[in-house]
């Protein structure tokens, strides 16, 4: 079991190392091993009033929060009761420093749970901040299987901001249609978009409309009285700051983020801490998270209305409610006023503004390598590939392999067996951007499919350029938030329309640039971001929109892949790796 204090120097060590302690003043605290189990199965539940099937994680939507503290070691032992389906779950913001195959990415760095199997994840959570967990696999994300990750600071040590309390929220859109009708429709021709969610959810719960459905064949199916769909209510004590770590997994909406009459002060974003700035409107991606600081310092004699609603795409979602309670008013009652409605959906230069406001604070900066050695840029069009409509990066349009990339890397190094299960060729590094107009839709659309990857040298420093441009239809590009698995990425620079790869460097910030694992590319714009490739190890990289990344819009690295240790066998089973099973 775990203990906190000091080890202590006895004499029978040698007289120089009593010594060194005695210098340092040395006084360890050791980390604890965090153990969770859980049974992960599907359930009828009703988070907006419309009953559906929900995957929840011990009876729990959104599931069980983890908790730890910087350098802990945490045990999560999964059992898949999905009965037809399999899954995988990412630890979203967690780098697998020296556990690459506890990413949780099915396809890159495992097989899939199956049914009624038994996945045990183990790794360390080495810095503190507010991070995600959800379902890695196909886009199961969809159906729920999600929840918060909290490190807090070492003991001893405190963070450049105070508050009297701490409280999480979760924002995601909500489908009433399955993960495997959308992917059926994804991957049709003619071809069937998602369209958008029915509901936005805060905190898993919504507030869909039943008038809008039929119900007299099915009349429980959607039920505006029930309990679990009421508004989430988040009760303040008048005075009292109020430390709210906001995080998105929708599967396909940006999102904006207020509560009615309080500022928010910014101080946090995805585990680094950030320059305060303060924000009416907080803007935020999927895959995202923030820290802000809310006073509640309005008339106590009333609630306000905490709301989230559709940007970057014409809104066809309602407003996700919730209620900002100040004590002793009841929780259930309605502010008096209708709720926000938030910025205009098309307005994105307040979007960029709040991306370009982010600057690593004084103290904490994190200064980046001045050069790098390899600059990728990454051009996002919708494409065809024979007929079917898919994403592409520079013309290719990812697809996974039935044999995960780390088991074929490292096995093929040992055994020269799995060189054949994805493609050699390595996607290109680059498009003609001196040519390719990014404000109208091309005359070829078609595109190529390939699952071949990146091979960084290790330790080398990495610039990606991620190019936006216009979709298959006229006037339209989306915005596209970016993961990086396994690491923490620089955000060097946001600019509008064409990147240009000799003068827009010049721009970059080199001083106190935020550090995060996923970032916003903006409408017809470029963002740039610089990495190191110093964590041993296979890594995905793509955008996390549900169908994007489903329809091809990713890519993987490869980096010092001799440095990883030996692999588990609990991560193999499928494809070519059922052979290389040991006792």
């Amino acid at each position: 079991m775990a203990t906190d204090g000091c080890r202590r120097t006895g004499l029978k060590w040698p007289l120089y190392y009593v010594l060194f302690m005695i210098i340092l003043s040395t006084c360890t605290v050791e980390a604890k091993t965090r153990y969770y189990k859980w049974d992960v199965k599907y359930e009828f539940k009703s988070p907006d009033c419309y009953k559906k099937l929900v995957i929840t994680i011990n009876g729990m939507f959104p599931g069980p929060t983890i908790t730890a503290e910087e350098g802990d070691t945490v045990v999560v032992e999964v059992t898949n009761n999905l009965v037809t389906e399999n899954t995988a779950i990412h630890w979203h913001g967690i780098r697998q420093i020296g556990t690459p195959w506890a990413d949780g990415t099915e396809g890159v760095t495992q097989c899939p749970i199956i049914p009624g199997d038994t996945f045990v994840y183990k790794f360390v959570v080495d810095r503190a901040g507010t991070y995600l967990y959800h379902a890695h696999y196909g886009m199961q994300r969809e159906e729920g299987l999600n929840g918060m990750i909290i490190v807090s600071v070492p003991k001893g040590q405190s963070e450049p901001f105070t508050y009297d309390f701490d409280r999480s929220i979760m924002l995601t859109d909500w489908y009433h249609k399955s993960a495997l009708d959308h992917t059926v429709g994804l991957n049709s021709n003619p071809f069937v978009w998602v369209g958008e969610p029915q509901s936005l959810l805060i905190q898993g719960r919504g507030n869909f409309s039943c008038s809008a459905v039929s119900i007299a064949s099915e009349p429980d199916v959607c039920n505006a009285t029930r309990p679990e769909c009421s508004p989430f209510a988040l009760t303040v004590v008048p005075g009292k700051t109020y430390r709210l770590r906001i995080a998105s997994l929708t599967s396909l909406s940006a999102l904006n983020f207020e509560i009615e009459g309080h500022n928010m002060t910014v101080v946090e974003a995805d585990g680094h801490f950030v320059e305060p700035f303060v924000v009416k409107n907080l803007f935020i991606y999927s895959g995202e998270t923030y820290s802000v600081l809310v006073k509640a310092n309005q008339d106590p004699s009333r609630n306000y209305w905490a709301t989230t609603n559709v940007v970057s795409r014409k809104p066809g979602t309602p407003t996700g409610q919730a209620i900002f309670n100040y004590y002793p008013n009841r929780p259930e009652q309605n502010p008096p006023t209708t709720p926000t409605t938030g910025p205009m959906w098309n307005d994105s230069e307040p979007r960029r503004a709040q991306s370009l406001a982010i600057k690593a604070r004084e103290g904490f900066i994190q200064t980046p390598p001045a050069t790098s050695d390899k600059v990728i840029i990454l051009l996002n069009t919708q494409n065809k590939v024979n007929g079917y409509t898919k994403w592409a990066i520079n013309n290719v349009s990812f697809t996974l392999p039935t044999t995960p990339y780390l088991v074929a890397l490292k096995e093929n190094r040992l055994r020269n067996k799995l060189h054949h299960v994805f493609d050699q060729t390595p996607p290109p590094t680059g498009y003609d951007w001196l040519n390719y107009d990014i404000n109208v839709n091309q005359t070829n659309v078609n595109a190529t499919s390939s699952n071949g990857i990146y091979r960084n040298k290790f330790n080398t420093t990495i610039d990606i350029v991620l190019q936006n441009a216009n979709m298959i239809n006229p006037n339209n590009s989306e915005t596209h938030p970016w993961h990086l698995h396994g690491h923490d990425f620089w955000v060097l620079g946001y600019g509008n329309g064409k990147f240009d790869p000799f003068n827009d460097p010049k721009k970059y910030n080199l001083v106190n640039p935020i550090m995060k694992n996923t970032v916003p590319l903006h409408p017809y714009g470029w963002t740039a971001i610089r990495f190191r490739a110093d964590n041993p190890g296979v890594w995905l990289f793509h955008c996390h929109i549900d169908a994007h990344f489903a329809m091809g819009m990713g890519i993987v690295f490869e980096e010092g892949i001799e440095r990883v240790g030996q692999l588990p066998n609990n991560i193999m089973g499928c494809g070519l790796t059922k052979r290389l099973i040991t006792p």
